[in-house]
């Protein structure tokens, strides 16, 4: 069973990359073709790709590694912070501070203040605290559970890196990379594969592209956590759903050439709006 159906990449929007003017040509390689102005990334590709990077996160996960999920862009927000919880996974979801890896030392202890914090009752001048120093107390704790709350639980450096817009995110891929960190990311077509080890060329800025391509690595996530826990069928090749979107919306006509992976017919479909 494949991780992810054609129909699912086409009805999410993941083959729709930026304008043409707009782009990195690193990325030539990905695109199918254009049409009115804007890249069409090349979805048989992007499914080779989702399969390498499940692969490379199931078996992280299995042998112990964790992955943190970041993503700060109004877009990827909301699924970012619920599939790294429902995998029990550390995230970013607002803004990423600079040295969250490269110094996460300092982060550790950020996030164990964040924890003695919300130890202490806040709600009155409970444990000696005036009133004055009651509300300095919750301002701190609002500020860091909002930067750091998706880390709470990371006690060492991830073992890989799942990131959604990697010009925005451009400081974690960085910090990722000069620490050696594995780094699986969208690509979409302005950005910059060689700084992603496990890419999966689509479209970062639609928010059920994001969500769904963050649904098909947490769900990897949960299939290395059962291995890890030895209740996988041993020998077995299946794999679960990431999930459905919805399969009753028509698709257009050079999007279900797409599909049906008559290339000659969607690139002439597509070719009017490249005159």
């Amino acid at each position: 069973m494949a991780v992810v159906s054609m129909r699912q990449l086409l009805e999410s929007g993941v083959h729709f990359g930026h304008q043409t003017r707009r782009w990195n040509p690193k990325m030539k390689r990905f695109i199918f073709t254009e049409r009115n102005g804007i890249y069409i990334i090349d979805l048989r590709q992007t499914l080779d790709y989702i399969e390498k990077a499940y692969s490379f996160v199931r078996n992280t996960v299995a042998e112990g590694g964790t992955v943190l999920f970041v993503g700060t862009k109004k877009q990827a927000q909301e699924a970012v912070a619920e599939q790294a919880a429902r995998v029990g996974m550390p995230y970013v979801n607002h803004r990423w501070l600079g040295g969250m890896l490269t110094n996460f030392q300092t982060v550790y202890k950020r996030l164990q203040r964040m924890k003695e914090l919300e130890s202490i009752d806040l709600t009155g001048t409970a444990a000696g605290y005036t009133k004055k120093e009651t509300l300095q107390l919750s301002r701190e704790k609002t500020k860091l559970t909002k930067t750091l709350g998706g880390l709470r639980d990371m006690q060492k450096l991830p073992a890989a890196v799942w990131i959604v817009d990697t010009k925005k995110e451009h400081i974690a891929v960085d910090e990722a990379r000069k620490l050696g960190i594995p780094v699986i990311a969208i690509l979409d077509t302005n950005c910059d594969p060689d700084e992603v080890d496990f890419p999966i060329p689509g479209n970062d800025d639609a928010i059920r592209s994001a969500e769904l391509l963050t649904k098909v690595i947490a769900t990897a996530v949960a299939d290395g956590l059962i291995a890890r826990s030895g209740k996988a069928a041993r020998g077995g090749d299946v794999k679960p759903e990431p999930g459905t979107v919805a399969a009753d919306e028509p698709l257009a006509e050079w999007e279900q050439e797409l599909l049906t992976g008559d290339k000659p017919a969607a690139e002439a479909a597509a070719a009017p709006a490249a005159e």
